[in-house]
């Protein structure tokens, strides 16, 4: 299996795939589109990608996986080990539950794209932009916080890394650059700096990556 990431090294939905990546292992290339140039509209990407939204995963040639939420769970189904997702049902709703705080209700209110257009359309400036993305990331983060609280030990959910750790990890860096205050998540930032330690965590930061400037 030949894998090839199409993203962008700033994407926190391509940071989050490249993670899942490196916990299970996978070696994978990259395709870089630039987000700022608007490459993922090209036609030789959305010939791949539809939407022309980064990630895509190429599993083969005329098989591409768009969105990381799919690519998330193929990987769990076709690479079972070292698993991202708990054992049981109850477990396993309760990870994605916290993936979905995070990639349902903070994420998309924060992107580039949603940015650009409230800059484009509504003469909002960077203050204004910023204060937007705090206050979503405030409300995702305060209750990402008790749940793992109460879920999590030494990562966001048990012992080990699981697709919560995915999720959180591109978010907070993405929270520190939008100036968020992150003292008001205790639970959240301790699980957040064991995972950020992790080595296949670490290789997928965006300074680590090719397109990085």
């Amino acid at each position: 299996m030949s894998l090839v990431l199409h993203g962008y090294w700033r994407s926190g939905t391509s940071y989050r795939t490249r993670i899942a990546l490196n916990l299970k292992g996978l070696a994978y290339t990259q395709s870089t589109h630039d987000l700022r140039k608007g490459e993922q509209k090209d036609d030789s990407f959305t010939a791949l990608q539809p939407q022309g939204l980064v990630p895509a995963l190429e599993v083969r040639p005329g098989f591409v996986i768009p969105q990381s939420v799919a690519i998330l769970e193929w990987l769990e189904e076709t690479c079972p080990a070292p698993a991202l997702l708990p054992g049981n049902a109850d477990e396993r709703a309760l990870v994605r539950a916290m993936c979905a705080m995070i990639g349902s209700d903070v994420h998309p209110l924060n992107n580039l794209r949603i940015l650009k257009y409230l800059k484009g359309e509504f003469g909002q400036d960077q203050a204004a932009i910023d204060h937007w993305a705090q206050h979503w990331i405030a409300e995702g983060f305060a209750a990402l916080d008790r749940m793992i609280e109460r879920y999590g030990a030494d990562y966001a959910y048990g012992t080990t890394p699981t697709l919560v750790d995915c999720y959180l990890v591109p978010q907070v860096y993405s929270a520190e650059r939008f100036g968020s205050d992150l003292s008001e998540y205790p639970a959240l930032m301790a699980a957040y700096e064991r995972a950020s330690s992790h080595p296949a965590i670490v290789a997928a930061h965006p300074d680590k990556q090719p397109d990085a400037d």
